[in-house]
């Protein structure tokens, strides 16, 4: 009979998500992608903060995109059964923040994305390149 260890173990320098992990924050990068999100960037924030796991943030040219997106993620995360802590800034559609979480998306307008500046401001977080995105 195989025994399981209860202390500690060492950390990886470079966690890599498992498979439970990927599915739900994966499916929103996605979600993004298939609406034509630009510059989708996915932040691993799990080393540096214990608020949120995963930073999904993507660029929209205009309002109705950044709806298109926003529904879509909605649409397809709600089939698995995973709903929104929060939403913001759905109406403006400068900004969205979807807040599931673990994870949380951000859909910026191009103009909103340059001047936020998210990937600055979180520059220790480790990028994170999804499996087939």
């Amino acid at each position: 009979m195989a025994r399981r260890s209860l202390g500690p173990q060492p950390a990886s320098p470079h966690p890599v998500p498992s498979d439970e992990d990927l599915s739900n924050w994966l499916v929103a990068a996605r979600a993004a992608e298939a609406k034509q999100a630009a510059d989708l960037r996915i932040l691993d924030l799990r080393q540096i903060t214990s608020f949120t796991d995963f930073f999904i943030i993507c660029s929209v040219s205009n309002a109705r995109q950044a709806h298109a997106v926003s529904d879509e993620i909605h649409k397809r995360l709600k089939q698995i059964g995973e709903l929104p802590v929060s939403v913001e800034g759905y109406e403006a559609a400068e900004w969205i923040l979807m807040d599931y979480g673990d994870f949380i998306v951000h859909i910026f307008s191009e103009s909103a994305r340059a001047y936020y500046d998210l990937e600055r401001l979180w520059r220790h977080a480790r990028p994170v390149e999804p499996p087939s995105l």
